[in-house]
């Protein structure tokens, strides 16, 4: 420190001091004129790269320009694909309710079909049929549609309807017996009547050359003829 302060204070007392300021004078000029190269040399660089960088703004503004009409060219080619695929799902959702549709109709027709024909049997009191049909029905059938509903009404109606069929099975016997007893009397009589008019057997002996059987045209008569007896 003190050899710097003497230095400073002779540069500044003696004629040193001229010198030292020509010396930074020169010194200043030269790193001024470094600087002014090294500044010439990178700015044309960078001239260059702002030109550049100003073709590439506008290149890009075209680009974003071209992105931007084909996005939205896209999107309404998007919204009119989407409305196709929609109508197509709605389309193939239509077919397989069909379908399904189709194949449970294929189950429940013969169901229905053979219902109504017990229902016509019942109607027409064809009671042993209508019996038959319903055994059918309720073991065949109906197990193939269990899920519906109206097979489960159904199957609530089975019990019911073959209480109906005895019912009515029972009431139709009823009367044909309580017919047969006030009738009992004419009956028997004219039962005896055609016993005795009709003889259980008869045989008839007839001499012909050869054995002949005749059948009687009397009703339980039968008439044998024999050759030689």
């Amino acid at each position: 420190d003190s050899v710097c302060v003497g230095n400073c204070q002779r540069m500044y007392d003696g004629e040193e001091h001229g010198r030292f300021m020509e010396k930074l004078e020169a010194r200043i000029k030269n790193h001024d004129r470094e600087i002014e190269k090294m500044c010439n040399f990178h700015f044309q660089g960078f001239v260059d790269s702002i030109t550049e960088l100003l073709k590439v703004r506008g290149e890009a503004q075209k680009l974003k320009t071209q992105v931007t009409d084909t996005n939205n060219k896209l999107q309404e080619s998007g919204k009119e694909l989407l409305f196709e695929m929609e109508e197509l799902r709605k389309c193939r959702l239509q077919q397989r309710n069909i379908a399904a549709t189709v194949d449970k109709l294929t189950l429940c027709l013969p169901v229905l079909e053979m219902y109504s024909k017990l229902r016509d049997q019942m109607k027409t009191k064809r009671h042993y049929p209508a019996l038959k049909t319903m055994e059918h029905l309720e073991h065949t059938f109906l197990p193939r549609v269990n899920p519906f509903r109206f097979c489960t009404i159904m199957v609530h109606n089975i019990p019911r309807l073959r209480q109906e069929i005895k019912e009515v099975s029972m009431s139709g016997l009823k009367d044909f017996l309580e017919c047969i007893r006030k009738h009992s009397a004419k009956i028997g009589e004219t039962a005896m009547k055609q016993v005795s008019v009709i003889p259980l057997l008869c045989i008839i002996v007839c001499v012909v050359r050869k054995p002949v059987t005749i059948i009687s045209r009397v009703p339980h008569c039968v008439c044998w003829a024999a050759a030689g007896v």
